[in-house]
Parts: structure tokens; sequence; C-alpha cells
């Protein structure tokens, strides 16, 4: 058992209620293992043929319910972010491509269906700390497609579209903050997938706090006898209020940067249909238009974002705090990125039903979660001492491998050093290159630096027994 990763593992999943002790001890010892070597094949992650036996047998456990070893992390995530004032939860969607080639196991359709693809899809509900720092998830909703493609009408019940589990994730996430969160707000973060009618209703009604992506020009309420107005147009004559500025990571077609946003807002009243139903639904919101000029890198098309917002937009630290709670709606694609092909690798399981798969795939986006927030935390309270998410062990162990590895004009003291520099000693032992062109350390190589100290941290561990 990996004795350096053992404080993170029964912090996150020590509580689980899976019916007997032993149970929630195996959960605790498979998560350090996976913390330590995070890795999608059980293979790869557990050495010891006993240790790869029981993780097998847990997981083949149809007593052991996944929704009890989410429930376990989600407790750990909501209580991270306990007591502040609010705490961001973006909602996002996204599939996991599974083998299965002879098409025998319980998955169902992904991407296009002229692909054949094959794995499940689920939303996830993700929580970042009011200074942009990721905490873990608070709600994870699966299900599998039909295989083959069926023709849908264009106006169909809620209850057979796919925006309902967006709802059961929002539900989900209001009920755990609510049993333990003291306090803090959930300010849900959407995209423009999250723009519909059901979703802006159900988010309204309830008072919550939102800031959604607008993927639609809407109608606006106007007075009886009145052209119609729409959400774009009001937008674009809506005074400038400020600029602000942010910082755009790297992506798919898309450059690092610091850009140059100029905001415009102004409050409307959403005209909403119901398509199925016939009817309509006046909805208050407040409305920014955010437009990068000045910092596009050639080739690439400029920020724009339409928001809806519930938050108030009367000062410029409204705008700005309403701006900067979009921004945070990238974690959930960066932490998507690291569990399913990044350092996890969840995708590459070969475990062969869902209830395996999802059971997991659950320990696994904790892991990840991880490693996202070592990652954040370097990057946004650099000066925090490396043991808020480190253990004693694994910085004893980082500082005795790096003093093995440093540079000649190197000095590694013997004091803590902080969250920004374990997390660059982490990633130099996993191969990240440092030079200017590199970028701030990233999940890869955090994993890889986590891996290459865990033997020390067993030592050392040992020592101390």
């Amino acid at each position: 058992m990996e004795h350096q990763a053992l404080t993170w593992a029964e912090n996150e999943f020590g509580d689980a209620e899976l019916g007997d002790v032993r149970r929630t001890a195996r959960l605790v010892g498979m998560a350090a293992s996976a913390c330590c070597r995070p890795a999608g094949r059980i293979t790869e992650v557990f050495r010891a043929d006993s240790e790869r036996q029981g993780a097998y047998d847990f997981l083949e456990n149809e007593e052991i319910e996944a929704s009890e070893v989410l429930a376990a992390t989600v407790r750990a995530s909501v209580r991270r972010v306990a007591r502040q004032a609010h705490a961001f939860v973006a909602i996002d969607g996204t599939s996991l491509s599974l083998v299965d080639r002879q098409r025998l196991k319980d998955f169902g359709a992904v991407g296009a269906y002229k692909d054949f693809g094959r794995g499940l899809k689920l939303i996830h509900a993700y929580i970042i700390d009011q200074h942009g720092v990721p905490s873990g998830v608070s709600s994870q909703i699966w299900w599998a497609r039909p295989d083959a493609y069926v023709k849908k009408k264009q106006f169909r019940p809620l209850r057979t579209k796919e925006t309902v589990h967006w709802l059961e994730a929002i539900d989900e996430t209001t009920r755990h903050f609510e049993e333990h969160g003291r306090g803090t707000r959930p300010w849900f973060l959407l995209d423009r997938e999250g723009d519909n009618w059901p979703t802006l209703k159900r988010l309204i009604d309830r008072n919550k706090l939102i800031t959604v992506r607008s993927c639609w020009d809407r109608r606006l309420k106007t007075a009886p006898g009145e052209p119609r107005v729409y959400l774009r147009e009001t937008l674009r004559q809506a005074r400038r209020r400020y600029v602000s500025y942010i910082d755009v990571p790297a992506g798919p077609c898309r450059k690092a940067r610091r850009a140059r946003l100029e905001v415009s807002a102004t409050s409307v009243v959403l005209d909403l249909k119901n398509g199925w139903g016939k009817k309509r639904y006046k909805r208050a919101l407040n409305a920014l238009l955010v437009v990068e000029r000045g910092t596009t890198p050639r080739g690439e098309k400029p920020i724009q974002w339409e928001l809806l917002t519930s938050h108030s937009i009367k000062t410029i630290a409204d705008l700005r705090l309403v701006v900067f709670s979009y921004s945070q709606r990238w974690r959930i694609e960066e932490l998507h990125k690291t569990w399913k092909s990044g350092a996890c690798r969840v995708e590459e399981t070969q475990l062969q039903t869902k209830a395996r798969v999802i059971k997991w795939a659950t320990i696994m986006v904790a892991v990840a979660s991880r490693i996202e927030r070592i990652k954040r935390l370097a990057r946004e309270q650099p000066d925090e001492s490396a043991s808020v998410e480190l253990s004693k062990y694994e910085i004893l162990a980082l500082i005795k491998l790096k003093r093995l590895h440093k540079k000649q004009t190197e000095t590694i003291a013997d004091r803590v050093p902080t969250i920004e520099q374990a997390t660059r000693w982490l990633a130099e032992l996993g191969g990240y290159a440092g030079s200017s062109s590199s970028g701030p350390p990233g999940s890869t190589t955090i994993r890889r630096g986590l891996d290459y100290i865990a033997p020390l941290v067993l030592v050392l561990q040992a020592e101390d027994l």
C-alpha cells in the first residue's frame, strides 16, 4: 500500500458508507495506489498480485454501489470550500470512449453514429473555489446512449431529453452544498449547451447564482404591439462599462495569451419558449457582452461571450467577478483532459461492465482532481506552503531527490518549499523542461513526478513506523 498517499485517500474516501469497514479500507487503499500511479488499467496501478485481485474483487462486488463511492469524494470536495461566500460549480457533459470491439459490453454509442464509437456519456459538476482552485466533483450522472440512431421529433417532453441529466446534476449539487457547505453558495457555470429553457427556468426560479454563455439570440419581453427585440442587438447597443484582462490557456486551435476584454452590460427580461407545451416564460436576468480586442493571435477568432447572469452588475467589481466566474468554466475541460487521456488515462480501462467502469472512473476522477488542484494552487496561491496539499513524507522525499538532480547554481534548503516551488520540482522530476516557451507545469509531468518520488516516500514512511 502506498503510505504516502494514505492521508489524502483517507480524507477523500475514509467516510464511505459501503456496509463493511473492510470495504472502506480497500477503497482507501485503492485510491492511495491510484494517487501514486494514475492509470486507466488496473494492472498498471496495482503491482502486487494481492492488490490487483483485491481491486478486481472490489469493482466486481455488486453490493458496493458506485453512488456511495461518489458520495464520499463529493463530501470531501464540498468540505474544502465550506464557509466561503460562494464556490463556482462548472457543469459540462463529456463521454468516455471505451474498448468494446465485439460490442458485447453494456455500453452505448458515443460520438457520431457513423463512426460506431462505444462508451458511456456523463455529466460532471466540478467545484472551483472563489480563488480559482479546483476542489473536486459534486455530481456525476452517467447513461448509455442507444446503439442505433433514432430520428426524434423536433419538440419532445423534457423527460425524454438529455437535458434532464443537467437538471439532476444541479439538484444533486444543491443538496450536497446544503448538507455540507456550511453556508457556501454554489455559483453554477454553464457553457452554450446549458442555454435552454428548462435549465434557465429551473436555475432562475430557484434563485441560483449562475453564469451561462448564451447560445441563442433570445427574444426579449416587449409590450403588446411593440416590435420584437432580441438579445444580441440589445447587447450591441449596451454601453461599454469597463476593460478586463484574463489569462487564456492554450487549447485546440487556441494559443495561450493574456486577453484584453471590453465588457458591456445591461438588464433584460428573457421570453423563454417551451416548444413542446407552447408556453412562454418571462424571466429577468443580467446580460454581458465580452469581446476581445487587440490581443487575438493571427488566424484565431477573438473571444466573444454573451453571458447571462443572476449576479448583480451594478459596479465594476460586480462585472469583473462575473467575467472571472465564466473564465473558471475552463477548469472542467482541464479536468476531463487529465482524467480521460492525460495523467489518469481512464479511457484505457479494460473493465467489462458499465458498473465496474463507473466505480473505477469515480476513484480516478478524484485523483485527477487532486492533480489539477496541485497545479492550480501553484499558479493561483504560489506562496502557500507545500504542506497545503502534499504530505510531510512527500515533501521530504521531494527535497532529497531534488538535491540529487539540482543544477550547480541551485541551493535546496531544508525548509518546506512553497507550493509553487514544490510543484515545479515535481514537474522537473517528471520531465518538465522549464524553458520560457514551456509554460507552467502541466498535469502529466506533475503526475510523473509524484510517481518518481513514490518509492522514497514509502521508505521514509517505513523508517518512522
